[in-house]
């Protein structure tokens, strides 16, 4: 993989991280309220369903953001955008709400490409397979 490649990877994935990352770490400041949004949005176990989106968020971003377990954080959050469109923007007679929902699928297809591309060589996966490479 070329420098040049490995360098655009790094890119992607701190662009794509940094937005989970921040999010989850605000919900992560006050559990207790967005808890309250998901149980008015009528999802059930509102309490652990913020909890499961704040570990989703935080350690799935954290885990893009250096390139651990990539194409599966990447299916991971790829899969949990697409599915908050689906709850939150689907008020379409909104603009906003239809730009957001509209957001969510080109975010899911950053993470989707990045599940294909794979990390790039600066990333923790990439440490990994190096010492089995060497040896084959």
């Amino acid at each position: 993989m070329t420098t040049t490649n490995s360098a655009t990877l790094l890119v992607a994935r701190i662009f794509l991280a940094i937005l989970f990352i921040v999010s989850g770490l605000g919900i992560l400041a006050a559990p207790s309220g967005f808890a309250g949004y998901m149980g008015a949005i009528g999802l059930p176990f509102p309490t652990l369903v913020a909890w499961v989106i704040i570990a989703l968020k935080v350690l799935g971003g954290l885990a893009i953001l250096v390139g651990f377990q990539t194409r599966y954080a990447a299916y991971a959050i790829a899969a949990f955008t697409i599915g908050s469109a689906f709850l939150g923007h689907m008020d379409f007679s909104d603009q906003m709400e239809m730009t957001a929902f509209m957001k969510n699928f080109a975010i899911a297809g950053g993470f989707l490409a990045l599940s294909v591309a794979g990390p790039g060589a600066w990333s923790i996966d990439a440490r990994r397979r190096e010492p089995a490479l060497a040896h084959a």
